[in-house]
This record gives C-alpha cells, sequence and structure tokens, in this order.
C-alpha cells in the first residue's frame, strides 16, 4: 500500500502523547514506552510531528532543537504504523523534521540508536546520516550506542 493522497503531517500537541505511547510497544513488538516520557511532547511538540491519515495514526517523529548545540538539531524517537512501512512516510518525517531545522538555522541533525538496531541503521545510512560506533558506554555502562550525524545543506529537506 502506497502513502495514500489523505496522508496529514502535522506539528504534534501535547494531547498526542497518549494516542503515542498507546502504540509504540505493539508497533516495535516489544515494550518501549519507558524511552519516550510525557516530556518531550510537554515541552517539544513544536519541533515533533504526527502523521495521521483515515485509519488514524500513521507515524510520528519526536525532535528538538538542541538548546545547547546552536547548530543542531536532534530526532529522539520515529515510528510509522505496521501498514504503511516500506512506504516513504519515515523518509517524509525526516525531509520534513529537516525542512523545520533548517528553518531554525540548524545546519547538523543527530540521532541514535541501539547497535542491535539494524534496520534503523540502514535507513539511517540510505538517508545520508554518517554512522558511527557503537560507541562503548555511550548511554552509561554497557549501554553502546551507535550515531547518526547529518550535515544540512540547501535542499536537504
Amino acid at each position: 500500500m502506497a502513502v495514500n493522497q489523505g496522508l496529514r503531517i502535522r506539528p504534534a500537541e501535547p494531547d498526542d502523547y497518549d494516542r503515542i505511547v498507546g502504540v509504540v510497544d505493539d508497533w516495535w513488538g516489544r515494550p518501549v514506552t519507558s524511552i519516550l516520557p510525557r516530556l518531550f511532547l510537554d515541552h517539544f511538540h513544536r519541533t515533533s510531528l504526527v502523521a495521521e491519515d483515515g485509519a488514524g495514526l500513521a507515524g510520528f517523529l519526536i525532535g528538538f532543537l538542541s538548546p545547547s548545540m546552536p547548530d543542531t538539531a536532534y530526532i529522539h524517537f520515529v515510528g510509522v504504523a505496521p501498514r504503511l512501512r516500506g512506504n516513504g512516510l519515515a523518509r517524509r518525517l525526516y525531509h520534513r523534521f529537516f525542512d523545520l531545522a533548517a528553518a531554525e538555522h540548524r545546519t547538523r541533525v543527530k540521532a541514535i540508536t541501539s547497535p542491535q538496531n539494524q534496520g534503523s541503521i540502514a535507513f539511517h545510512t540510505a538517508m545520508g546520516f554518517t554512522v558511527t560506533g557503537p560507541v562503548p558506554d555511550y548511554d552509561g555502562p554497557t549501554v553502546d550506542r551507535v550515531v547518526f550525524q547529518l550535515e544540512l545543506s540547501p535542499g536537504t529537506g
């Protein structure tokens, strides 16, 4: 199924949190809600995105503009409904976030994942991110991460 014409991508709202955490464990096939606390949509909803279609929640991207690194934006969590995977929705969400980041004069986008998440590593590589790692102990003792970075240029989004 192709991403249909009825798909709408909009800025997230704090009230979207319950809908998102209501599906992420099912979408991932394992418990992941602990890495998506409510604070992300309470404080970063302006820089996060929600995709909807006639069947409901189609996907989302939780991202923010780094307050400590004025040239950097960060993508924390992205999800696409299983019924829409492989049809370009994640790519559309990323490009929309790139546009948002560039409009705020950000020139770099970063993200991380676990070394076991081969799908994420392949996706980010295909999107043009540089891949570093696994970085040992990145998120604490024995918590290795793969680090992604993309330099934005005019027209990246």
